[in-house]
């Protein structure tokens, strides 16, 4: 694992000045999930409402010595109902994000995406993970590695979107989207290809706003400024990367595993496009990359705050 974690630090660092979002954690019954939301309590990031079982939280609290006497828990019987529950404290105006707990993903954004009592905007759902890579100045964003499987050029259009505007409300200055493929050049054989020139005239005309969108371009060159000279792309964006989409869900989950398995990087996730943010964690992820998922969902509530076009 990267033993730097700068990014992060500086993220969670910045998110203390912030005042603490509200939270719903949905179904917190295993140590994971309550170590994340009682230490990003105390860090000031959020301030959790523990939606679920009320004894199996508590009983999961005593086994990881969690302290729950300052937190408020709102009973649901199992996942499904935890999922409505936090939904509706939601719409209620109680809460302003979203985290997983001990349940799969598809209860919680089944609740989150149902048509009369979910959480649907015009977009799309997507999802970004926020890489810190060792020897990276910068995060690298990558969408969309865990929801749509196969996007159309339509669905990809409210994902691209969905990043730039979340790459704005983490304050980057210039958000460079690079749209990737096997190759720099377009070819009728590879769908990919035409879907990125297809983005990219969308860019030109104003259909999707925010960013320098280039593409297709292979990973080499997106994010290697020497392998971008070595195939002659003049481009402000071959080389200079700082948002990746990918072609679909096996690619982009391949290519942020790659970076956290070999590469040492961490991978903070969230999912955008509903009307607030979700923090999906893993078990699997270091205690601070969980705390930088609560960190970017705090800085996405914030931008919701204050009125900036984010996410829908």
């Amino acid at each position: 694992m990267n033993s730097d974690h700068e990014k992060y630090r500086r993220l969670i660092d910045y998110c203390k000045t912030i005042p603490p979002t509200p939270t719903a954690v949905v179904h917190p019954c295993d140590a994971s999930s309550l170590e994340s939301a009682t230490e990003a309590a105390r860090l000031g990031l959020i301030t959790p409402i523990l939606v679920g079982p009320s004894e199996k939280i508590r009983a999961a609290a005593s086994q990881c010595g969690a302290d729950l006497s300052e937190l408020e828990i709102v009973d649901a019987p199992g996942g499904r109902e935890a999922a409505d529950a936090a939904v509706a404290l939601v719409r209620e105006g109680r809460a302003q994000a979203l985290m997983k707990g001990s349940l799969h993903t598809d209860e919680l954004l089944g609740a989150v995406v149902r048509r009369e009592t979910g959480l649907r905007t015009s977009r799309r759902i997507s999802h970004c993970f926020v890489m810190d890579v060792p020897g990276r100045d910068e995060a690298l964003i990558i969408t969309d590695a865990a929801v749509n499987i196969a996007p159309t050029l339509e669905e990809k259009v409210d994902i691209l979107q969905n990043a730039i505007d979340f790459a704005h409300a983490l304050r980057i200055p210039e958000v460079r989207v690079a749209i990737l493929s096997a190759m720099e050049t377009i070819n009728p054989g590879v769908p990919s290809t035409i879907e990125a020139a297809a983005l990219c005239k969308m860019v030109d005309r104003g259909q999707i706003t925010g960013a320098i969108v280039d593409g297709p371009l292979a990973l080499d060159n997106a994010i290697d400024i020497e392998a971008a000279k070595t195939k002659q792309i003049r481009s402000p964006v071959a080389g200079r990367a700082n948002v990746l989409l990918v072609p679909d869900l096996e690619a982009g989950n391949m290519l942020a595993k790659s970076l956290s398995f070999l590469a040492g990087a961490d991978a903070a996730g969230i999912v955008l496009g509903a009307r607030v943010p979700i923090i999906l964690t893993s078990r699997a992820d270091s205690l601070l990359t969980r705390l930088a998922s609560c960190a970017v969902a705090v800085l996405v509530a914030q931008a919701r705050r204050e009125g900036e076009r984010i996410l829908g």
